[in-house]
Order: structure tokens, then sequence, then C-alpha cells
């Protein structure tokens, strides 16, 4: 189907409201939360660097909203089809990121609960600002491609398609790249580490801790799993299935699923270090004494 959408589409703005709701919530939450982060925690410990980094991430997604909302709100789009695909790139370099991120707090509280001493010299800031700049090399990279791929979905279609371009390609005619199998991929991998940390960590809190490995505060130790899991298999999971599915006529919906994702992030910073609003020399939450 070769349609131009010459007057554009429908406005929606049921999508415009969810996607403005999100961005009111998420700005001031993510900028917050990175200024104490900064001030407070700096990047001293590998927590603290994996959650500056998932607050950046958020951060770039966030400021791309004004433009979904004003595209739903009007049904049009006024900018270039090159800023329309940069705005579906920070979407999903965010959830990719995301997922990423989320999955290295998860394996850093992992090993500070079961293995607290033999750890200690995997669990650096340094090791961890390595670990997030190979993230974002990756990020960068696994772009290029799909930004190709964006610009040739987009280059038959007007400005007022910006958005839109899955419904060109609805079901029996869909084509799933090999990009969509691989976030695909990369999102159940980090879900399937998720739960595997959560077990674990589940499994070793429930048995009597000896000396070394005595931790405060269990509930939120276990508050963070919690999180983490919510996250990646309420906003992150549902997309990868709809885009494998074809699934056109709930995209815009799993689209604001997945977006959400901005809003509850700031959540794990406040259960994950200790004392989030004061300075603290040593974040890592939970302690190991």
């Amino acid at each position: 189907m070769n349609n131009t959408m010459e007057d554009g589409i429908k406005p929606q703005p049921v999508y415009a409201v969810i996607h403005g709701c999100i961005l009111a919530l998420g700005l001031p939450l993510n900028a917050v939360s990175l200024w104490i982060l900064l001030r407070h925690h700096g990047l001293k410990s590998p927590s603290a660097v994996f959650m500056v980094n998932l607050a950046i991430s958020d951060l770039l997604l966030i400021i791309s909203l004004p433009m979904r909302v004003y595209f739903y709100a009007t049904g049009t789009w006024p900018l270039s089809k090159e800023a329309c695909t940069w705005i579906i790139l920070l979407y999903h370099n965010n959830i990719r990121s995301s997922a990423i991120f989320i999955t290295f707090i998860s394996v850093d509280r992992l090993l500070a609960v079961v293995y607290p001493l033999r750890s200690r010299h995997l669990r650096t800031a340094s090791n961890a600002l390595k670990a997030v700049g190979l993230v974002w090399l990756f990020v960068v990279v696994v772009s290029i491609p799909e930004r190709v791929g964006f610009s040739r979905f987009l280059e038959n279609f007007n400005r007022s398609a910006c958005f839109e371009y899955p419904r060109q390609s609805h079901p029996p005619h869909c084509h799933i790249s090999a990009l969509t199998y691989f976030q695909s991929a990369l999102v159940l991998t980090m879900l399937a580490v998720n739960i595997v940390c959560t077990t674990l960590v589940s499994w070793t809190l429930r048995r009597h801790l000896n000396n070394s490995a005595r931790v405060n505060n269990k509930v939120n130790v276990m508050l963070i799993f919690v999180m983490n899991l919510v996250i990646s298999t309420i906003c992150f999971l549902p997309m990868s299935i709809g885009l494998l599915t074809c699934g056109v006529p709930t995209i815009r919906a799993l689209v604001c699923l997945a977006t959400v994702n901005c809003c509850l992030d700031p959540l794990l910073y406040y259960f994950s270090l200790d004392a989030f609003w004061k300075k603290k020399e040593d974040t890592d939450l939970p302690r190991e004494q």
C-alpha cells in the first residue's frame, strides 16, 4: 500500500494526553533524580553509575515526547523526515539501553548480596564506567542500520506519516527486520537475567546470612528486583512481542506502555541507594558489613 497520507492522519487526542502526562511526570522526576545522583552520590559506586546513565537515557526519550504530543493532537508532522527518524531512534534506543542498565543494576545487587566478598574487585566504579561506555557504543552502532531502515520506510510518505509507518506494513505484508528480532531477543535475554537474579537473591535472603553478607533492609532489596521485573515485563516485553507479531492495531498503545518506563525508573533510585536524599560517601545498598 503506497498511501502517502496527503491529508495527514486523524488526530488521536487520547495518545496525545497519555504522552503529555508521561512528559509532565517523567521530566521533573528524572531531572531531579539525576541532579540528586550527581550532587549527593556522584559516580563513586557501580549502582550510582548505572542509575545516572539510566536517568540520562530516560531524559533523552522524554525530550522527544513534545513532538509525539503535537503529532497525535493534530495528526500532522511539522518537521522533516530526518527529525522523525531521530525521534523514533530515541525511543528504540531507550528501550535497549534501559533494559541493559536495569539488568546491570540487578546483577550488581546480586553480586553484593550473594557474593559480597568475591565480587569486590568486580564491583568498582571504574568497571561500571567501562560497562556503560560499551553500552552506549553498542546503542550507537545498532542505530546506524536502524536509521537507514527507518529512512527507507518513510521515503515514500510525506511528513504527516511520522510514527505511522508500521500501518503501511499490515499483515500479511508485514516485514520483520533482523533488528526487530535482535531487539526482541535482547529484551527477552535481559528479562531472563533479571528473573535469575531475583530468584537467587530471594533464596539467599531467606537463609541465615553469615557475618560477611549481612543485608540491611531486605524489603528494599527485594523491591529493587520487583521494580526491575515490573518494568521489563510490563513496559518492554509487550512492545517486543507486538513488533514480532506485527501487532499494528495496538502499536500506539504499546508505544505508550513502553514509554511509561521513564516514570517508573526513578523509584529504583530511591530503593537502591541508601539515604537517597542525603550526601553519603558509600551509596551501595545493600551494605556489606
